[in-house]
């Protein structure tokens, strides 16, 4: 057995015997790979659709003369230079993650998988891996409009195909009357104990539920586990990721008049809570800019942010103008 099948099949036991508490602290970067090979090498990337925003593939042509592995010198003396463009904290120490991830397989016949990656994280870890060697990336999401995506890394010989590493999930109830949206279906989910970077997209099926993408090692124990979302009564079923039913999402758009645009003025108008709700949100830690936890009452917005807030979903900032007295005609878009 392959070592990339071992992992698959260890991590697949100890999802099912080990407690909910444990996907929570799963960090997914930290496999016992090893370093090894002096090659100088050579890139050359490739792209597909089917489920996959892109791979990147790269050659190598043999170095006896060098008594170093080209990609470890990369990663370790000119990491300032791969993290360029990189600013936010909480994304640098993720791509870090991925990177050392990178230099563990580049000499090896395997492969490894990162959780699901927020936009930030995905674009910023992609653009670090395509200027390092020996090693190939595939990026998946179940379907090409997906937003978060799982990152596979390994020596090319390892990574011929696009690996099995996300599944996907139908959720189906008697929603006709009761309603739910991308926010209840997410906090049902994550109430059984799961982690954020476990699951993947959710995408809304009306009436008839949604169907979501998880890593394939949780879809016994989602399928055994939840029963409801919101007040409605649901059953789960693995479906295959060709059965995926996705379209543009569903959104409300209008405009709101503000004195500024701090996050908490605009947030609060979005989603339609009190401002002083919107705070205490904020202080727990509960709402996100471009996916990145806010801090700051008085963090500013443009036009593009995605604002999500935990549990009421997600709200786009849309066209900004100044109106005659000098305040912000703002539009906002919210996700259904």
């Amino acid at each position: 057995m392959s070592a990339a099948r071992t992992l698959a099949v260890a991590a697949t036991r100890t999802s099912f015997t080990a407690p909910p508490s444990t996907f929570v602290r799963t960090r997914p970067f930290l496999q016992p790979f090893s370093l090894s090979c002096p090659l100088q090498l050579q890139s050359n990337h490739t792209f597909s659709s089917h489920g996959t925003l892109f791979s990147s593939t790269f050659t190598l042509r043999n170095s006896r003369a060098s008594g170093m592995c080209q990609l470890a010198h990369a990663i370790k003396g000119d990491v300032d230079d791969l993290l360029k463009g990189v600013v936010d904290k909480n994304v640098v120490e993720e791509v870090k993650h991925i990177l050392e991830m990178a230099r563990r397989v580049s000499s090896r016949r395997d492969a490894v998988h990162t959780d699901f990656l927020t936009p930030p994280v995905l674009k910023d870890s992609m653009f670090a891996l395509e200027k390092l060697a020996d090693v190939k990336t595939v990026t998946q999401g179940g379907y090409p409009q997906a937003e978060r995506c799982r990152i596979s890394v390994g020596h090319p010989e390892a990574l011929t195909s696009d690996p099995d590493v996300v599944a996907a999930l139908s959720i189906t109830g008697n929603f006709g009357f009761q309603p739910c949206f991308h926010g209840d279906f997410l906090g049902a989910i994550l109430g059984t104990g799961i982690a954020r970077e476990k699951l993947g997209d959710i995408i809304l099926q009306g009436e008839k539920g949604a169907h979501i993408l998880v890593v394939p090692e949780l879809v016994d124990y989602l399928i055994s586990s939840l029963d409801k979302v919101g007040n409605v009564s649901v059953s789960c079923a693995k479906i295959p990721l060709l059965a995926l039913e996705y379209e543009p999402p569903r959104t409300n758009s209008f405009k709101a008049i503000e004195a500024s645009l701090r996050v908490d003025a605009l947030a609060s108008a979005g989603f339609k809570i009190s401002r002083s709700k919107l705070v205490n949100l904020i202080s727990n830690g509960d709402v996100r800019v471009n996916w990145n936890t806010v801090t700051k009452n008085g963090t500013t917005l443009k036009t593009g942010d995605m604002v999500s807030v935990s549990g009421k979903g997600r709200l786009k900032i849309g066209e900004i103008n100044r109106t005659k007295k000098g305040k912000f005609a703002v539009e906002l878009v919210l996700y259904l």
